[in-house]
C-alpha cells in the first residue's frame, strides 16, 4: 500500500503542475500533506511518529539549511565572476583549447575535477556562470552543455570518496579507501562520458534550451569592451573553495582527531565557510583590484540574491515532500522487502539503493540505508568485494531523480526547464549514470 501511495504522489504531483498549473512550491506542499495523510502519518506528532506539518517543516528547513547559505553565497561569486569578465575569459579559453564543437566536453572534466571535494550543489553553483557564459557565447543548447557539467558533478557525489555518503559507506564496509577511489575512477570516468557529452549531445539537439533571462542575467555579461581578468587569476578564485575543503579531507586521513590543526581544517574546510572565504576573496581579486568600488560590489551582491528566492523556495518545497515520504515508513518497507531475495551482496546493495531513492528521492539516505543493511549480508558471503559493494550502493543512490529529489528541482529552475524537460535531461543522465556504473561495476568484478 504504501508503494501504491508513492506512486499516486508522484502522479498528482505532476498533474498538478503540468495540467492545473499550479505554483510548484504550492503543488509540492499540497502533495507532501496528502501523501502523509494516505500513509496514516498523525496530524499531531507522537511520542514514537512525527506529525505532517512537523515533517514538513523538518525536511524544508534541513534541506534549506544547507542550500539556502550555499547558494546565496555561490551566487554572489558567480555574479563576481560574470560582472568582472572572468567566466567569458574562463569560456574563451575552454573554446580556444577544446574548439566550439568539443566545449562540451571541456565541462564535464571541470565537473570531475571541481566536484572531487565539493558537495554537488556547491559545485553546481560555483561552474553554473561558467555554463550560461559559454551557452550565451557559442549560441548552443544550455541542455547540450549543461548536461556534461550535471553528469560530472553528480558521477564523484556518488561513488567518489571523500564525499560524506560514500566514505561512510568505506566505513560501513570496512573497505580501503585508496582501492575504492581508485574502482571509483576506473568506474566513473566512462560513466560520466556516456552520461554527459555523449547523452548531453544527443537530447541537447531535441531540447534548446536558451540561458533563462531572469537568473542569465545576474550571472553572465556582455563584457567585449571590458579588459578581462586574467585566466590564472579566474581559476584560482574558483578553486579557493575546492582547495579548502579538500583541506578538511587532509585532515581526516593524516590529523589527529580532536588537535587543534584538525579543528582549523575541518572548519576552514567545511563548505559554507569555504564558500564564505572564497566569495570574499572574489570581491578583492575580481572586484576592488581591478578597479571597482565598494558601491558596485554591493550592489552586485545585492542585486543577484533577488533571482534565487523563487529556486530555494522550490528546493525547500521539495526536502519537505522527501521527509514526509521518509517519516511515513516507505524507505524501511523497502528496506525489508529487498533484503528477503536472495541475490548477490552487490545487486542487493544496488537495488535496496535503487528502491529507496526512487520511493524518497535522498541519494544520501538511500546509500547509507542500503549500506546498513547490505553489510551484515557481505561478511557472511565469501569473496565479495567491498570497494565494489560501495560503489554499487552508490550508483543505486542516484538512480532515477524525480520530483522528489529536491536537486530535479534545482537543475529545473536553473535551467528554465518544464516537468517533462528535466525528466528528459536530468532523471534520464541520473539512471544512465546509476545503470552504467553498475555494468561497469559488475564487469570489474569479475576481473579484481
Amino acid at each position: 500500500m504504501l508503494l501504491v501511495i508513492v506512486l499516486a504522489a508522484i502522479v498528482v504531483l505532476l498533474l498538478l503542475i503540468t495540467v492545473v498549473k499550479l505554483n510548484p512550491f504550492v503543488s509540492l506542499i499540497i502533495t507532501a500533506i496528502g501523501a502523509g495523510l494516505a500513509a496514516g502519518m498523525p496530524l499531531i506528532a507522537s511520542e514514537d511518529q512525527p506529525g505532517i506539518i512537523d515533517s514538513i517543516k523538518t525536511g524544508m528547513g534541513n534541506t534549506l539549511g544547507f542550500l539556502a547559505i550555499v547558494l546565496a553565497l555561490g551566487t554572489m561569486l558567480g555574479k563576481m565572476m560574470a560582472e568582472s569578465g572572468g567566466a567569458e575569459r574562463i569560456a574563451r579559453t575552454l573554446i580556444g583549447w577544446f574548439g566550439e564543437r568539443n566545449v562540451h566536453w571541456a565541462m564535464m572534466f571541470v565537473a570531475l575535477i571541481v566536484g572531487i571535494p565539493v558537495f554537488f550543489q556547491v559545485g553546481f553553483v560555483l561552474l553554473i556562470p561558467l555554463v550560461f557564459t559559454i551557452a550565451r557565447q557559442t549560441g548552443m543548447s544550455l541542455v547540450k552543455i549543461g548536461v556534461p557539467l550535471v553528469a560530472g558533478l553528480s558521477v564523484v557525489h556518488g561513488l567518489v570518496p571523500p564525499h560524506p555518503a560514500a566514505m561512510a559507506a568505506v566505513g560501513i564496509f570496512n573497505a580501503d579507501i585508496g582501492l575504492t577511489i581508485l574502482y571509483s575512477l576506473i568506474v566513473g570516468i566512462p560513466t560520466a562520458i556516456i552520461a554527459g557529452p555523449l547523452y548531453g549531445n544527443w537530447i541537447g539537439k531535441r531540447i534548446h534550451k536558451n540561458v533563462p533571462k531572469e537568473i542569465g542575467e545576474q550571472l553572465t555579461e556582455n563584457v567585449e569592451t571590458k579588459k578581462l581578468p586574467g585566466f590564472f587569476n579566474t581559476v584560482t578564485t574558483i578553486l579557493v573553495p575546492v582547495f579548502l575543503m579538500l583541506i578538511a579531507t587532509i585532515a581526516d586521513v593524516f590529523l589527529k582527531e580532536g588537535s587543534n590543526l584538525f579543528q582549523l581544517f575541518k572548519f576552514v574546510g567545511d563548505p559554507i565557510v569555504a564558500l564564505l572565504i572564497a566569495t570574499v576573496y572574489s570581491f578583492f581579486s575580481l572586484g576592488f583590484f581591478r578597479g571597482l568600488s565598494r558601491e558596485t560590489i554591493l550592489k552586485f551582491s545585492n542585486d543577484c540574491l533577488g533571482p534565487t528566492a523563487t529556486i530555494l523556495l522550490v528546493i525547500g518545497a521539495g526536502g519537505a515532500f522527501n521527509r514526509v515520504l521518509l517519516d511515513s515508513g516507505i524507505g524501511d518497507y523497502i528496506a525489508d522487502m529487498a533484503t528477503a531475495a536472495e541475490i548477490s551482496p552487490i545487486l542487493l546493495g544496488w537495488g535496496i539503493a535503487a528502491m529507496i531513492r526512487i520511493a524518497t528521492g535522498s541519494a544520501t539516505v538511500s546509500m547509507m540505508t542500503a549500506a546498513g543493511i547490505v553489510a551484515p549480508i557481505a561478511l557472511v558471503v565469501p569473496d565479495v568485494n567491498v570497494e565494489l559493494l560501495v560503489l554499487a550502493t552508490g550508483a543505486g543512490s542516484l538512480i532515477l531523480s524525480h520530483v522528489n529529489d529536491a536537486g530535479f528541482w534545482l537543475i529545473k529552475e536553473y535551467f528554465g526547464m518544464t516537468v517533462k524537460e528535466t525528466l528528459l535531461t536530468w532523471t534520464a543522465l541520473e539512471t544512465i549514470i546509476s545503470v552504467v556504473a553498475l555494468g561497469l561495476i559488475l564487469i570489474l568484478n569479475t576481473v579484481v
